[in-house]
C-alpha cells in the first residue's frame, strides 16, 4: 500500500507544505542529516495534526524540534510507557503534546502527534538523524533524499491512464507551491575524486589538499519533484579505514556516549573459490498480493512488479546447480507451494516449475508471509544441503517484527536473501530479514533490473563458507577495546564490513597510532588485512559514530515493543535513553504549556494533494556524468497493463519480457530459456535463430569428429554470450559456468581445435580461455 507522508490531519489530509531545508554533513562513510519542513494551516478552522516521516531502517533519529508560531519546542527521549501515561494526563488540560515514535508495525516509519494548529498557524518541524551510506558496485557512496517529504502532486504531463491511483490535483511542475534547499558538506582523508547528482547544482566547491572536502549546493528553486540522489566518489574507497570520534565531555569516560568510539571499515579481498556445484536447498517465497499488479515505478512505461518477479524467478531456476533441491511458495492472504516438499533439481522438475511460474498471478490478496515461512522452517532438513531462503515482496507486512523474530530463531540452519520490489517497500522488513540470518538485502525500483540483483544474491549463496571471522587490536598499554557491534558471522565477496567499538582507558596525549586486523579462513586457508590509524579522537557535533554504534546495538536486540524479551527490553531502553536514539521502547516527548488552548470547531476536510510514497530508500548503481542522469541501460515496458482475471497461457518466456524484439536483452532471455538444467543446449532451429544463423549452417560447421551435437551448440552458445552479452554478464554468469562444467564433464578438453570454426560461424573473435575450468 502507498502510505501518505508529511504533516497530516487526523483524517490523513495533508497540511500545506511551504518549504523544505536540508543540511547534510558527510564524513567518510556516514552522514548527519537535519531536515526542516515548514507548514501552515491555511484553513479557517483548527486542525489536529500529526507528522509521518519514512526513514531507512539503518537511520538513527536523535533529535526532533518544533517551532510553532515562533515558539521553540525541544523534545526529549523518554520511556514510551511512562510518556503515554503522562500524555493521557496532560490531554484533558488542553496542553499541546508532541510525541514522535516508531510505527507499531515497522521501525522505518516515524509518527508524531503535533496537536492542534490554529487558523494561520505556522509550524516548522526539524528532524535530525544519522546514517551509514551504502557503497555501490562502482565505488560510489550514495545519499538519497526521498521525495516522500513533500506532498506529491500529479504532474500535468503524466498520462491519465497511469496504473497509479493518484487522487491529486494535476498541476504543471512550475506551479508546485513548495521548494527544497539543500547544502551538503563532504569530507574524507581518502580524497574526493568527483561528486555527481541527478538534480541541478548551483555549485561544487572543493577545498583542502587532494580535494579532501567539498561543499555542494542544490540549485535554487528546486521543486523536489523527484528523489535527490548524491553520488560521492572517493579515491581508494575500498581501502580499510578507522575513524575515532570524541565522546561527550560531560559523560563518564567509560560510558557509551562518554568514551571515544571507533568505526572500523573493511572491504575484504576475498578470493573467488568455487563451492560445491550440487549443494543447497533453495526456497523462493514470491509475493502474490494484489499490489504486485502495480508498475515498478510511477513511470507509465514501467513494467508490472509481478511480471518482473516472474522473469527473475525463471532466471534463478535456470541458474540453480544441478543436483540441489528447490521449491517455490506464492504468498498473499493465503499461500501456495509448487511441491509438497523441496524436490531435486533436474531437467524435469525445472521444466515443471517454469511452466507454473508462467501462470503465476498477483491474486492472493494481502501480504501474509509468517505462515509460509514457518512452514518452510518446519520441514525436515535435507542432509548436506543448507537451506537458502529467497524472499521477494513489494510491501509491508502487519507482523513485521514477528517475521524477523522467526527468521532469527532459525538463523543457525539457513540464510535469507531478501528483495524489496518497487517504491515504498518496508526497509525494516527487507534489511532485517537479511541481517538476522546472515544473508543480503536488495532493493529494486523502476530503473533497476531485478535479474542482476537476484543473481548477485544467488552467487553469494553459492559461495564457499568464510569462517573464523575476527578482529584483533594492537593498542598502547592502558587502552582497551569494547566491541559494540554484533559478532560478524558472514562475509561475502564484494561486501563492506563496518563495526563499532569503544576505546576505554588512557588515550595517549601525544600523537599515537593503533592497529586493527581482520582475519578469516576459507577452505582452511587463513587470510588477514590490517590498517593503522590515529588514536586522536576527532570531534563531531552530531556524534555520528557514537549514535550509529548505539543503533547497531539496538537493532541486534530490539524486535518490537511486544516481541522483545524482558532481558533485551531493559538493554534496549538503557541504550536508547543514554544515546538519544529512538527504539521501540522510547519516544520523543515535549509539552508546550504556553499554548494551553483547547480545540474549537470540527476537523475540516479538504481536497488537496495527497502525499505519495514515491520511491524506496534503495542503493542505485547509476552514475550521473556531469551531474546529468544517465538514461536507463535497459528499456522498460512499453505499456502499463492491468491483468484481467483470465490466466493467460504463455508459450515461452518471451511473453513475460517487455524487451524490444531483437534487442540484446530479448536475445539473452531467449537463450537462457533454451538452456537445459545440466547447463547444455540442444541443437535445434530455435537455438540457431538465437545465435543469428541457420540450423543448416550450424550442422555444416559442426566438427563431428571432435564434438557431439549438444557439445557443439553449447560451445557456440557460450561464445555468443561472451561476444554479444557482456553488459548482461551478471545475469548469465552462473548459466555459463554450468555450461563450462558440463562440457568438461563430457570430456570436451582441447577447445582450440574447434574455436576457429565456431568464431567463423558466429563472426566473433573469442579466445578459448573462456572455457577454462575453475572447479
Amino acid at each position: 500500500m502507498v502510505l501518505p507522508s508529511g504533516l497530516l490531519t487526523g483524517i490523513k489530509d495533508p497540511v500545506a507544505l511551504k518549504s523544505i531545508a536540508v543540511t547534510l554533513s558527510i564524513k567518510d562513510f556516514v552522514a548527519g542529516v537535519s531536515a526542516t519542513l515548514n507548514y501552515e494551516n491555511e484553513e479557517k478552522v483548527p486542525l489536529e495534526a500529526f507528522f509521518v516521516f519514512p526513514l531507512d531502517e539503518d537511520s538513527a533519529v536523535y533529535s526532533f524540534e518544533a517551532l510553532v508560531d515562533g515558539k521553540k519546542i525541544v523534545a526529549e527521549l523518554q520511556d514510551k510507557y511512562q510518556a503515554h501515561l503522562k500524555f493521557e494526563e496532560d490531554l484533558p488540560g488542553g496542553f499541546q503534546t508532541y510525541l514522535l515514535e516508531e510505527d507499531k508495525c515497522s521501525r522505518d516509519v516515524f509518527r508524531c502527534n503535533v496537536g492542534n494548529m490554529q487558523p494561520g498557524s505556522k509550524v516548522a518541524l526539524t528532524l535530525k538523524y544519522v546514517q551509514e551510506l551504502p557503497l555501490e558496485d562502482d565505488g560510489a557512496l550514495c545519499y538519497v533524499l526521498p521525495a516522500v517529504l513533500n506532498p506529491r502532486y500529479c504532474l500535468s504531463d503524466q498520462s491519465v491512464e497511469s496504473c497509479l491511483d493518484l487522487k491529486t490535483p494535476i498541476v504543471p511542475l512550475e506551479d508546485l507551491p513548495y521548494t527544497l534547499s539543500m547544502v551538503a558538506t563532504i569530507s574524507s582523508q581518502l580524497g574526493i575524486r568527483t561528486i555527481q547528482c541527478n538534480c541541478p547544482l548551483s555549485s561544487i566547491d572543493y577545498t583542502g589538499e587532494n580535494k579532501t572536502s567539498a561543499q555542494v549546493t542544490l540549485a535554487e528553486g528546486h521543486k523536489f519533484d523527484r528523489d535527490v540522489e548524491l553520488l560521492i566518489f572517493y579515491r581508494n574507497v575500498h581501502s580499510p579505514s578507522v575513524a575515532v570520534e570524541m565522546g561527550m565531555p560531560e559523560r563518564e569516560s567509560d560510558t557509551l556516549m562518554g568514551a571515544p568510539s571507533a568505526m572500523v571499515s573493511f572491504y575484504p579481498e576475498i578470493p573467488e573459490v568455487e563451492t560445491s556445484t550440487k549443494c543447497g536447498e533453495f526456497v523462493f517465497l514470491m509475493d502474490r498480493s494484489e499490489s504486485m499488479k502495480r508498475p515498478m515505478s510511477s513511470q507509465n512505461r514501467s513494467q508490472l512488479r509481478i511480471d518482473a518477479a516472474k522473469e527473475t524467478l525463471i532466471l534463478l531456476l535456470k541458474s540453480l546447480p544441478l543436483g540441489c533441491y528447490f521449491n517455490i511458495y506464492g504468498f498473499g492472504s493465503t499461500h501456495e507451494a509448487f511441491f509438497p516438499k523441496s524436490v531435486k533439481y533436474t531437467q524435469e522438475s525445472m521444466e515443471k516449475a517454469v511452466e507454473k511460474v508462467k501462470l503465476m498471478m498477483a491474486d492472493l490478496g494481502g501480504t501474509e508471509i509468517l505462515t509460509p515461512l514457518r512452514k518452510v522452517f518446519r520441514k525436515t532438513p535435507i542432509p548436506g544441503h543448507p537451506l537458502q531462503v529467497f524472499v521477494f515482496t513489494d510491501g509491508e507486512v502487519a507482523e513485521t517484527f514477528n517475521v524477523i523474530k522467526e527468521v532469527k530463531f532459525h538463523s543457525k540452519r539457513h540464510r535469507c536473501f531478501s528483495f524489496g520490489i518497487g517504491e515504498g517497500v518496508s526497509t525494516s522488513l527487507i534489511k532485517n530479514l537479511a541481517r538476522v540470518s546472515g544473508g543480503t538485502a536488495e532493493f529494486i525500483t523502476g530503473n533497476d533490473r531485478m535479474q542482476s540483483k537476484a543473481l548477485r544474491s544467488l552467487r553469494r549463496s553459492l559461495q564457499c563458507v568464510v569462517e573464523n571471522i575476527s578482529l584483533s587490536w594492537d593498542l598502547p598499554p592502558g587502552l582497551f577495546v569494547h566491541m559494540l557491534s554484533p559478532e560478524q558471522t558472514v562475509v561475502f565477496r564484494g561486501q563492506r564490513i563496518i563495526t563499532y567499538s569503544l576505546l576505554t582507558g588512557q588515550i595517549p596525549q601525544d600523537e599515537a597510532t593503533g592497529e586493527v586486523c581482520l582475519k578469516y579462513t576459507i577452505h582452511g586457508k587463513s587470510y588477514e588485512e590490517k590498517v593503522t590509524f590515529s588514536l586522536q579522537p576527532k570531534p563531531d557535533d552530531n556524534l555520528t559514530v557514537h549514535r550509529l554504534a548505539a543503533k547497531s546495538m539496538i537493532q541486534a536486540r530490539d524486535f518490537g515493543y511486544r516481541e522483545t524479551t524482558l532481558i533485551y527490553k531493559r538493554d534496549v531502553l538503557d541504550i536508547s535513553l543514554e544515546s538519544g536514539i529512538m527504539s521501540s521502547f522510547t519516544i520523543f516527548v515535549a509539552i508546550n504549556k504556553e499554548l494551553n488552548e483547547p480545540v474549537h470547531g470540527p476537523l475540516f476536510h479538504r481536497d488537496i494533494p495527497r502525499p505519495i510514497l514515491f520511491s524506496s530508500f534503495s542503493m542505485r548503481p547509476r552514475s550521473y556524468p556531469n551531474g546529468t542522469p544517465q538514461q536507463p541501460r535497459y528499456p522498460q515496458a512499453t505499456k502499463c497493463v492491468i491483468h484481467t482475471d483470465t490466466r493467460s497461457e504463455l508459450p515461452n518466456i518471451l511473453k513475460l519480457h517487455a524487451y524490444e524484439q531483437g534487442s540484446v536483452e530479448h536475445t539473452v532471455a531467449h537463450l537462457i530459456f533454451l538452456q537445459n538444467a545440466d547447463g547444455s543446449w540442444d541443437m535445434n532451429e530455435d537455438l540457431a535463430e538465437v545465435l543469428g544463423t541457420s540450423l543448416e549452417d550450424v550442422k555444416a560447421a559442426h566438427p563431428t569428429e571432435v564434438l557431439e551435437p549438444s557439445a557443439w551448440v553449447t560451445v557456440l552458445a557460450v561464445i555468443w554470450l561472451h561476444a554479444n552479452g557482456k553488459e548482461l554478464k551478471d545475469e548469465w554468469e552462473l548459466l555459463e559456468r554450468k555450461a563450462v562444467v558440463w562440457l568438461h564433464n563430457n570430456a570436451v578438453r582441447d577447445f582450440t581445435k574447434f574455436m576457429h570454426a565456431a568464431n567463423k560461424l558466429l563472426k566473433t573473435s573469442v579466445s578459448s580461455s573462456i572455457f577454462t575450468f575453475k572447479g
